[in-house]
C-alpha cells in the first residue's frame, strides 16, 4: 500500500521528481514531428532527466532497455524506442518516469503526429478528459472504485473502451506500489483514500476492443484488433481537498 506522505520535505522531493517528468514531457512534445525516430525522443528525455541530477525510472526496470516508453498507434503501453520513424497521421503515447532524492515521478501523454484523423484526435481528448473525470474522486475519504468507475463510464459513453489488463498504481519510493488502480469499476470499493497518498492514475483507452496482446519482445502491448490506443497519466497527491498533480507543468 502507498504509505501516506506526512512530511513537507517528502512532498517537496516528490514535487521535484514530478517537475522533472513534466519538463521532460514538454521537451519530447516539442520534438515530435514526422520523420523523427522514437530512439531520438528517448535520448532527448534521458539527457534532460540526467541533466537535472535524476535517473530515468524505466531504464533497466525489470530489464526494460530504454528511458521512456514510446507506443505508436495500436501500441497501448511499453513500446520500446528504436530506429522507427514516426509518420504524419500517427499518434504516439510517451510515458516518462524520473527518480531523484529517493522518489519517483511518473506521467504519460499521447500526441498526434502532423495531421491526424478526427477519430484519433477524439480518442486522445477523451482519454485526457477521462483522467480528469476520475480524479474528481481522488480525495481523502473516497474509495478507489469511484475513480475507476468514473473513468469507465465517461470513456464508454463516447464509444471507446478501457484496458483491463494494465492499471494505475501507487508511486513513491518504489516505481510501482500498492494499491493497483483499475480504470474501470470493481465490485469491491477498494481502499479508502487518505491524505498524503500518492497515486499514478493512468487511463489507457482503446478505439475498439479493450482486449490486448503482448508482442514477442515481451514488452510492447498492442490492441488485439489493431485499432489505436491512447494513454494519459499524472502523479497525483491526495489532499484534504482538490488533488495536486505533481507532474503537471
Amino acid at each position: 500500500m502507498a504509505i501516506p506522505i506526512k512530511s513537507n520535505e517528502q512532498i517537496q522531493k516528490m514535487k521535484i521528481a514530478g517537475r522533472i517528468v513534466a519538463n521532460a514531457h514538454e521537451i519530447v512534445k516539442n520534438a515530435i514531428r514526422p520523420g523523427i525516430t522514437t530512439k531520438e525522443l528517448d535520448q532527448l528525455a534521458e539527457d534532460y532527466i540526467r541533466s537535472q541530477g535524476a535517473t530515468p525510472s524505466f531504464k533497466g526496470y525489470h530489464g526494460f532497455p530504454a528511458s521512456i516508453c514510446a507506443s505508436v498507434n495500436e501500441e497501448v503501453v511499453h513500446g520500446i524506442p528504436s530506429a522507427r520513424k514516426i509518420q504524419d497521421g500517427d499518434i504516439i503515447s510517451i510515458d516518462i518516469g524520473a527518480f531523484i532524492h529517493g522518489y519517483h515521478g511518473d506521467g504519460a501523454k499521447t500526441h498526434g503526429v502532423g495531421t491526424i484523423q478526427e477519430e484519433a484526435n477524439k480518442l486522445i481528448q477523451i482519454t485526457r478528459q477521462s483522467f480528469y473525470e476520475g480524479i474528481r474522486y481522488a480525495r481523502a475519504g473516497c474509495h478507489l472504485h469511484e475513480i475507476g468507475g468514473s473513468i469507465q463510464a465517461f470513456v464508454e459513453s463516447h464509444g471507446f473502451s478501457v484496458v483491463r489488463d494494465f492499471v494505475g498504481h501507487g508511486v513513491g519510493r518504489q516505481m510501482h506500489e500498492e494499491p493497483q488502480i483499475p480504470n474501470y469499476r470493481l465490485k469491491s470499493r477498494g481502499p479508502r483514500l487518505e491524505k498524503g497518498m500518492v497515486l499514478a492514475i493512468e487511463p489507457m483507452v482503446n478505439m475498439g476492443t479493450y482486449e490486448i496482446r503482448v508482442l514477442k519482445d515481451r514488452w510492447t502491448v498492442v490492441t488485439k484488433d489493431g485499432k489505436n490506443s491512447s494513454h494519459y497519466e499524472h502523479t497525483v497527491l491526495i489532499t484534504d481537498g482538490e488533488p495536486e498533480l505533481l507532474t503537471l507543468l
